[in-house]
């Protein structure tokens, strides 16, 4: 009979959890604050998560080291998470949206074009799982508001279900003022 593992003294590995998000950090910083002996490094971290499915969160931290920079912007990022609309791997319509200096310009392609898109923006639609969405960064180049400026446009788009049409019934044609003279 095979001993198990705890029998033989070695530890047994708790089971891996599957990730949910697909977790992409963005950028690393090293920051310094001045102190009277010289500075204090830490460093900051950008971290954009999504599944791919119509759910994205974008978080930055800093921590005396990168991976605690890492963990603690992820879960700025998880508490920070929206749901936006997908409409055939595409956003529904035209949307613009700025934080800070970053504006930022999200298109609805068609099927096959791809992301055309960079940087930060291209890894929150990624995360969030467009598949076709043209992009142009107007303004600053700043990878956190750019990032913050992605997802505050997403926010902003509305699905087709929620369009409404201004004409919801057709008025009848007015008479001229000639035909009711004669």
């Amino acid at each position: 009979m095979a001993e198990t593992r705890q029998q033989r003294g070695g530890r047994e590995r708790a089971p891996r959890e599957e990730k949910q998000f697909d977790e992409r950090v963005v950028a690393i910083d090293r920051v310094a604050r001045v102190v009277k002996g010289g500075r204090r490094f830490r460093f900051r971290a950008l971290v954009v998560i999504g599944d791919g499915k119509g759910k994205v969160g974008v978080g930055s931290a800093k921590g005396a080291d990168v991976t605690a920079a890492v963990s603690k912007a992820t879960d700025v990022a998880k508490k920070n998470i929206v749901t936006v609309p997908i409409e055939n791997n595409t956003i529904a319509h035209e949307q613009q949206a700025q934080v800070s200096g970053a504006k930022i310009l999200l298109k609805p392609a068609a099927e096959g074009t791809g992301l055309i898109a960079g940087g930060a923006v291209r890894v929150v639609l990624e995360v969030a799982g467009y598949h076709n969405v043209l992009s142009k960064s107007l303004g600053s180049s700043n990878k956190t508001n750019v990032a913050y400026a992605t997802v505050e446009a997403l926010k902003m788009i509305k699905p087709k279900s929620q369009w409404h049409r201004n004409r919801t019934e057709e008025k009848p044609a007015k008479k001229s003022v000639k035909a009711e003279a004669k």
